[in-house]
């Protein structure tokens, strides 16, 4: 039976990637800052976790584990002359640093695994520019950078991939998409005049971790309607 560690539990995409697991012959550890989302899946074990603050507990690792899925991070959108540098830190530390963390607790059970699989998560703005993005774009072509890295360093024996959205109907961008007017005039900047869905994500996390992309690492993976590689004007 595979084991996937799953950080950040109460995110849209965990619980979406969470539920589309639910009666496959997988256990769930799931790491979130929420109490118990999923109480009647019996597949799930779930412990209440504050990323980055909490360190992980060497002594509650398993023997393996063939996956590790980290999906905590931010989206804090203001003009550069009126973030702070706590907003940089803020935004580098629960997407990089934690990340980090993560790998590094995790980083022998997934080298006993015989299709180790670690998933990250970037942005879209971490590769095309836009304004009001300076933090949470820097951060997370921070997390680009240790996706490429890590992906050599371990190879061949874990595989390191990285999955880079454009917005995405999550709650963490609710404030973004809160009325439909903001939600029509959002997609209509997209290439396919869609704003993404979580089930999107997950199922391309789902994909990365599975059997079936056991030829695929060091790669930022572009799950964003066309807009990182687009231009229909």
């Amino acid at each position: 039976m595979k084991t996937y560690a799953l950080i950040g539990g109460s995110s849209t995409i965990a619980q979406t990637l969470i539920k589309s697991l639910e009666n496959q012959d997988v256990n769930l550890l799931v790491y979130s800052r929420s109490e118990n989302l999923f109480p009647k899946q019996s597949n799930v074990s779930w412990k209440q976790f504050n990323i980055p603050e909490d360190e992980f507990n060497s002594g509650e690792m398993p023997s393996s584990v063939d996956a590790l899925v980290y999906f905590p991070g931010t989206i804090i959108l203001k003009p550069f002359s009126t973030l702070k540098a706590e907003d940089f830190q803020n935004d580098y530390e629960i997407n990089f640093l934690g990340a980090v963390k993560a790998i590094k607790a995790f980083y022998r059970p997934l080298r006993k695994s015989e299709n180790g699989s670690i998933v990250l998560f970037s942005t879209v703005a971490a590769k095309v520019g836009m304004p009001y993005h300076a933090s949470i774009a820097s951060a997370k072509a921070a997390v680009e950078g240790l996706t490429r890295s890590l992906a050599a360093e371990f190879a061949p024996y874990i595989r390191v991939n990285c999955i880079a959205p454009s917005l995405t109907d999550t709650q963490m961008a609710s404030k973004l998409l809160s009325t439909e007017d903001r939600k029509n005039s959002i997609a209509q900047r997209n290439p396919l005049k869609k704003i993404g869905k979580p089930e999107d994500l997950a199922a391309m996390a789902e994909f990365l971790i599975s059997e079936k992309s056991v030829w695929i690492t060091g790669q930022i993976i572009g799950v964003d309607g066309g807009m990182s590689t687009l231009n229909l004007t």
